[in-house]
């Protein structure tokens, strides 16, 4: 059997939020540690601490307001968004014919392939927040391109509309 001896001590210590004498008994090492710990970190100045006795007024939340697109631009360039697919072909020479006569009948609006699905490729178009903003540019693109429809896909946040 062993036995541990141990040195407990009264200890009288300030509560650092409001400065209340707290006392606690404990072994007289711990107390040198966590002095020694006390000593490393910044203290807050007696003339400050009188001060954190007096009455403070309540901080009061007041809650944000939904961000703008700017702001959601700002902290994200790159959203979930939607696009219109205008067709899907099987090469890369048929992507680029369609891109070209899209463009001659909306010029305004920026097209792109994706390959991701190869050997097919997407032919997309516009960059929309959401399916009802794409929902106007989709029926005037109906008109030239039947089987299109608008699709999620990344976006760049600064070209959405």
């Amino acid at each position: 059997m062993s036995f541990y001896n141990i040195n407990a001590q009264e200890v009288i210590k300030k509560d650092t939020l409001n400065g209340t004498p707290l006392t606690i008994t404990m072994d007289s090492k711990v107390n040198g540690v966590l002095t020694d710990l006390e000593g490393k970190c910044d203290r807050i100045k007696e003339a400050e601490l009188a001060d954190a006795n007096k009455p403070t007024t309540p901080k009061v939340e007041v809650p944000s307001k939904p961000k703008s697109n700017a702001e959601i631009c700002r902290d994200n360039p790159k959203i979930l968004g939607y696009k219109i697919q205008v067709a899907v072909v099987k090469s890369n020479e048929e992507a680029n014919k369609v891109k070209a006569y899209f463009r001659t009948k909306f010029p305004n609006v920026k097209a792109e392939t994706d390959a991701s699905l190869r050997p097919n490729y997407k032919v997309l178009v516009g960059s929309y927040f959401t399916k009802q903003s794409a929902s106007g540019d989709l029926s005037r693109i109906k008109s030239y391109f039947p089987e299109a429809i608008s699709v999620q896909y990344r976006v760049f946040c600064v070209e959405a509309k």
